[in-house]
């Protein structure tokens, strides 16, 4: 994470790019899916909050909740790996 400082109290977190890319692939295949976010995470037995969090690259989501995610989107957990910068 990189942190900027915009006052002397007030740090703003920056998504590492990384999780920013993972989080809009997986935006994608939701929305391929037809899926909101709340009907992904009733699927995936997840919070709604928790699935925006990480469409906007601002979670770090663990291996379970991929393998959950992915199972959710009757996908393979690879899948959710595809087409992102540094990943063969």
């Amino acid at each position: 994470m990189i942190a900027r400082r915009y006052s002397k109290t007030v740090w703003v977190m920056m998504a590492n790019q990384d999780l920013v890319e993972f989080g809009l692939h997986l935006k994608k295949l939701r929305q391929e899916k037809g899926l909101s976010q709340e009907q992904l995470g009733l699927i995936a037995e997840l919070d709604r909050t928790y699935i925006s969090g990480i469409e906007r690259g601002v979670r770090n989501v663990s291996l379970a909740n991929i393998f959950r995610i992915a199972k959710a989107l009757d996908v393979p957990a690879a899948a959710l790996f595809a087409d992102l910068d540094g990943v063969q």
